[in-house]
């Protein structure tokens, strides 16, 4: 998977991680021609009107070129049925003090806060049992979600830059419900809290008390794939840059785009970016890849459930 950093002349564009930063020894490789970057696309759900409602909650929907983000925010127990799910997806509870149930199949599991779960393909449910907030990821095989997202049509023509998604082999133990709690201590030389299933990557980055320090950011690119950053807490201003080509007329400004939260940027592939949390209190972000990344992956100890999902050696990379 080319993951890193060129110029679209092919000149190298050096990695700009500090060397405290575990990402500092990603590989690197070959930039998409600047016709083939797209534009950001930013939902900023505390301006936006939800594109589904309940007697007890909003969901909002936005998407990237593989996947669909459902942020719902319930104020009492409410119930999110998929009947018939195509693959695996992601159902994130940010929030220590929300209770859930999952169902799929024959099995239920009770689930507590501050968790994700991976729930498999087939008729499935997700009871939220309090108020709270429910984060669901899926790929756009799920059609009737790609489709009802605000910014359905910015993805009508398929950006070039991204592979046609293709999923991950499944877990070797089968489809089932599998739970993780995201209350996980920090561990020197890991980055973030990352976690995997067939099709997505999900990194519960470590949260910011305060803002970030303006001469340590750490601006790079991914040249294949887009990155999705889910801000839960604070506020960020995410800092983008498109590459310079021979024709001046094709520049574009850079963009510094300020997000409060609960909002969701989907960084193009090819861009340069960096996010800044500005908030004096808490900020968190959440980084969101379909399908997973196999840079990150192939890092010894950063995926917490590679027990659960092994990289298979012939993994699409």
């Amino acid at each position: 998977m080319r993951s890193a950093h060129s110029n679209p002349e092919g000149g190298a564009i050096l990695l700009t991680f500090a060397t405290t930063d575990p990402r500092s020894s990603l590989a690197t490789a070959t930039a998409p021609p600047p016709g083939e970057i797209g534009d950001c696309e930013i939902a900023r759900f505390y301006t936006e009107a939800p594109q589904e409602r309940t007697a007890q909650s909003q969901t909002w929907l936005t998407r990237g070129q593989n996947f669909v983000v459902a942020y719902s925010d319930a104020r009492g127990p409410d119930s999110y049925a998929r009947t018939d799910q195509p693959d695996e997806y992601v159902a994130l509870l940010p929030d220590a003090g929300t209770r859930a149930s999952v169902t799929a199949g024959d099995q239920t599991v009770q689930v507590g806060g501050f968790s994700l779960v991976v729930v498999p393909p087939g008729p499935s449910r997700v009871d939220l049992l309090n108020a709270g907030r429910l984060v669901r990821l899926f790929t756009v095989a799920s059609t009737d979600l790609a489709g009802a997202t605000g910014n359905a049509a910015s993805y009508a023509t398929p950006r070039p830059a991204i592979p046609p998604f293709e999923a991950w082999p499944a877990a070797p133990a089968g489809d089932r419900i599998r739970v993780y709690s995201l209350d996980v201590p920090r561990e020197e030389g890991r980055f973030g809290r990352i976690f995997r299933c067939s099709t997505f990557m999900v990194n519960f980055l470590e949260p910011s008390d305060g803002p970030r320090d303006p001469k340590a950011l750490s601006p790079h690119v991914h040249n294949d794939f887009e990155q999705c950053s889910l801000a839960l807490e604070g506020q960020y201003v995410h800092h983008l840059r498109w590459p310079w080509a021979h024709d001046r007329t094709a520049w574009r400004e850079d963009r510094h785009e300020t997000c409060d939260s609960p909002s969701v940027t989907v960084i193009p592939a090819g861009a340069i970016h960096t996010s800044e949390a500005k908030a004096a209190s808490r900020n968190q972000l959440v980084d969101i890849f379909c399908p997973p990344r196999f840079d990150f992956s192939a890092k010894a100890g950063w995926v917490l459930n590679a027990d659960d999902y092994p990289l298979v050696p012939g993994t699409r990379s």
